[in-house]
């Protein structure tokens, strides 16, 4: 249990120094390489979601946000012995803390990281927290759900 905990809270830990990484050194707007063709950093602020979907609507992020962490917790009694559900769910919880974390105190969230090969929106380590996290836990649902957990 404390290992998950320690995992989560470097995990949002890590999500906060990149942020303030970002807007200590860049200014909103500005692009610099990062993997050239691969990836770039572009400072933006994101009032909404994904794409900006729901631009403006910080009420209803906060409620999601809390709703998904007692979904977390309320699924954490269930993941006794599938190593990669708890990963999952705390790889969510991670995300889900980091961008509330901005939410809280700016009003909006720090996004840098740029997909250079293709168009996609501009997202943060949280939110690669919670792709990762949903990801782990939909390889659960798939693979192991309903077999006997590792003891």
């Amino acid at each position: 249990m404390v290992i998950y905990l320690l995992l989560a809270v470097g995990l949002v830990a890590a999500d906060q120094l990149i942020k303030a990484w970002v807007v200590a050194h860049l200014a909103i707007g500005e692009t610099i390489g990062f993997i050239p063709g691969v990836l770039s950093l572009t400072h933006i602020k994101n009032t909404g979601a994904a794409f900006s979907m729901l631009e403006g609507k910080q009420w209803f992020f906060y409620v999601i946000t809390v709703a998904a962490i007692g979904v977390v917790i309320w699924l954490w009694k269930d993941s006794k012995g599938f190593r990669t559900y708890r990963l999952g769910l705390v790889f969510i919880l991670a995300g889900a803390i980091g961008n509330f974390i901005d939410r809280l105190r700016q009003g909006f969230v720090t996004d840098m990281f740029q997909v250079d090969f293709m168009n996609f929106a501009i997202f943060n380590f949280a939110d690669a927290c919670l792709t990762v996290g949903v990801i782990l836990v939909l390889i659960h649902l798939l693979f192991f759900d309903g077999k006997k957990p590792v003891r």
